[in-house]
């Protein structure tokens, strides 16, 4: 399912191409995040639109609404939504311990009360895997324990021997073969439980691993560390995914470093509340200096919000509380990615990425920006 077309030299960054039944698309890639089955406000039309190639669905969502039954007579997630594309659903591992003050851990799996109605739940592995077979995502999770950050080495050692053992149990538990099963990485931040829990799940042969449990508030050069710990260790012929990682810097430092597949709901998170992506930094349209901006959002986008309208008329959708003005940010925040993903392929492909992050970064420090 995954080859590797070109190796950078000087970075780990490197391009490749992951098929899956439903259709082929480059590495390093961006999943935007379709949580209940929608990416929030767009229309799998527009999915298309702004190129991408996979997108990530919920099962923790999915499974307590519309339900497994639903899903089922539904045919699964790609007919439910009517998306064409390949789907990577996790396996509702962090919202479940996200939910910290509303489950009970043990090494069955994680009991647990919904969050809509209160009524009460077991995911084990095994649960896990079946849910995400009915869903029919392309690549599918394994069920893990995802420390909270901080957390002491004895917490964090309990959760890398609980993800072990439930790695077992879900590669036993798979029984459809065309989805792709991913193992996940833990450890937190500290280097030699990673390095434990990636010899770990090397043993077990998944056909790609994921890294989870970062970006759950610790510092990021912490994180670059942990990268440049483990991504040396995981097989070069396989995807390696870094879990809930979507600002524009952290996806040039994770790149560096040999991800290949990010996710994350920052993009349209951040849209509805005024926050848009540009070339030169973070761009808040509910600010007054705005009001009479008749320029567009960003003069280096191509996406068709910065070719149709104002930042004046944006800035009025949102102080007018006009459901279209988080719309049309959404679909713009997710171009700008997209977008940024494919000149990063790019640079890679002519051995300048060092060159395109040196660039990046002087753009976004001339004007102060946020990332």
């Amino acid at each position: 399912m995954f080859t590797v077309t070109c190796q950078a030299s000087g970075t780990a960054a490197r391009l490749g191409t992951i098929a899956t039944p439903r259709n082929s698309f480059p590495t390093p890639a961006f999943m935007p995040v379709g949580t209940q089955a929608a990416v929030k406000s767009l229309t799998t039309q527009e999915l298309h639109l702004i190129g991408a190639g996979i997108i990530l669905c919920n099962t923790y969502h999915l499974y307590l609404r519309p339900g497994v039954e639903v899903m089922a007579a539904a045919g699964g997630v790609h007919n439910f939504m009517k998306w064409d594309g390949s789907l990577l659903s996790d396996s509702g591992g962090f919202q479940v311990f996200s939910l910290s003050a509303l489950n009970k851990i043990s090494d069955e799996g994680v009991a647990f009360r919904s969050h809509i109605d209160g009524s009460r739940h077991l995911f084990t592995p095994e649960r896990a895997i079946e849910v995400q077979e009915t869903l029919g995502a392309n690549i599918i999770m394994a069920f893990d324990e995802c420390a909270p950050y901080p957390a002491d080495e004895s917490h964090l050692a309990k959760a890398v021997e609980r993800t072990t053992r439930w790695a077992e149990r879900c590669l036993a538990a798979q029984k459809r073969k065309d989805q792709d099963l991913f193992g996940i990485v833990q450890g937190g931040v500290s280097p030699a439980l990673r390095r434990r829990s990636t010899q770990d799940l090397l043993s077990l042969g998944f056909p790609g691993y994921a890294i989870g449990g970062l970006s759950v508030g610790e510092p990021k050069e912490l994180m670059y560390n942990i990268l440049e710990e483990i991504t040396p260790l995981l097989p070069q012929d396989k995807p390696r995914y870094l879990m809930g990682v979507g600002s524009p810097d952290a996806l040039i430092e994770g790149v560096r470093r040999g991800i290949d597949l990010f996710d994350c709901v920052l993009p349209t998170r951040i849209a509805r509340n005024g926050s848009a992506m540009t070339s030169i930094g973070r761009v808040n349209l509910r600010n007054a200096e705005y009001a009479k901006d008749f320029s567009p959002l960003d003069a280096a986008c191509g996406c068709p919000v910065c070719y149709q309208y104002s930042k004046a008329y944006l800035r009025h959708l949102f102080m007018g509380k006009e459901m279209l003005g988080p719309r049309l940010i959404s679909l713009h925040n997710l171009y700008f990615i997209m977008n940024m993903m494919q000149e990063i392929r790019q640079a890679i492909s002519h051995n300048r990425l060092e060159e395109y992050r040196r660039d990046f970064y002087e753009r976004y420090r001339s004007r102060g920006a946020g990332f």
